[in-house]
C-alpha cells in the first residue's frame, strides 16, 4: 500500500494509556483524508510499554515500531521518526490522549499553504500549576525564536517530512519545531483544537523541565540559528 501520512507517536511509561491510544488511532485510519501509518516510538520504557507496542504491531496493518534501548527523550525519538519516515507528510500525537488522532483532520487541510500546522490548546485541561509552567516556558521561547506560536509544546502536528529531515538533532527540539521550519523559510501556522484531560498514567513534566528545560534549551537554539546551513541542490547526477 502507498501511504502518503505518517503519524509519529512518542512512548514512554504510558502502558495504561496504550490500549485506548490502539483503538483510538485504529478508529481514525479509516476515516483519515490521506492513506496513513502510524510509527510508536518507545522511549526506553521500563513499566512494559515496549513489549505491549511490538505485539501490537506484529498483529495489526499499518502499525509499526521503533524501539530504543534506553531512554533519550521526545526530541530524540521525534528525530529517529522524522529520519526513519518515507511519506510525503508526517504529524505526530502523544501517547497520553489529551490530544486525540481525529483533531489531525483540523489540521491537514492546511499543508496545501503551509508547511507546518501546529494546534493550539486554547482551553488547557491541566493543573493550575502545568498552565502556568508552560506559559511562562512558552513566553521564554517567544523571545528567543520569535515565532510567534501560543502552544507550541502542543502534542498535536503536521509538517512537510522533506522540512522534518532538515531538522537537526538537538536536546529539546520538539519545542522547537515551527522555529525550525522557519530557519528553512517554511510557512506556519496554528488551529485552535480540544484538549482533554489524562485518562491515565502520570506527567512527566514539572515545573523544573517546563521552566528551566527550554530556558537551556533556548540557548542551544540560538547556536542552532547561528550555526544552520539551509542549502538547496540545484540538480544531481547519481
Amino acid at each position: 500500500m502507498s501511504y502518503q501520512f505518517t503519524i509519529i507517536v512518542p512512548v514512554f511509561n504510558e502502558k495504561d494509556c496504550l490500549p485506548e491510544l490502539f483503538i483510538q488511532l485504529k478508529e481514525y485510519l479509516p476515516k483519515a483524508s490521506l492513506s496513513t501509518k502510524i510509527l510508536l516510538v518507545d522511549d526506553g520504557s521500563s513499566d512494559g510499554s515496549s513489549e505491549l507496542i511490538q505485539q501490537f504491531c506484529l498483529e495489526n496493518e499499518h502499525f509499526g515500531c521503533l524501539i530504543f534501548e534506553q531512554n533519550f527523550g521526545k526530541g530524540a525519538a521525534l528525530k529517529a521518526a522524522f529520519d526513519h519516515c518515507d511519506t510525503e507528510y508526517l504529524g505526530y500525537l502523544d501517547a497520553d490522549l489529551q490530544t486525540y488522532p481525529e483533531d489531525f483532520e483540523r489540521l491537514l487541510p492546511l499543508l496545501g499553504e503551509y508547511d507546518l500546522v501546529t494546534g493550539w490548546r486554547k482551553e488547557r485541561k491541566d493543573s493550575v500549576v502545568k498552565k502556568i509552567s508552560s506559559k511562562v516556558g512558552n513566553g521564554i521561547r517567544i523571545m528567543f525564536t520569535n515565532d510567534q506560536m501560543h502552544d507550541t509544546g502542543c502534542p498535536l502536528k503536521v509538517m512537510k517530512t522533506s522540512y522534518a529531515k532538515k531538522i537537526p538533532m538537538f536536546k529539546g527540539l520538539q519545542r522547537f519545531l515551527p522555529a525550525m521550519i522557519l530557519l528553512q523559510n517554511g510557512i506556519i501556522t496554528e488551529v485552535e483544537i480540544p484538549h482533554y484531560p489524562r485518562l491515565a498514567g502520570v506527567s512527566k513534566y514539572s515545573f523544573k523541565n517546563r521552566f528551566m528545560g527550554p530556558l537551556l534549551d533556548c540557548f542551544a537554539y540560538v547556536w542552532m540559528k547561528k550555526s544552520y546551513i539551509n542549502y538547496k541542490v540545484r540538480s544531481a547526477d547519481e
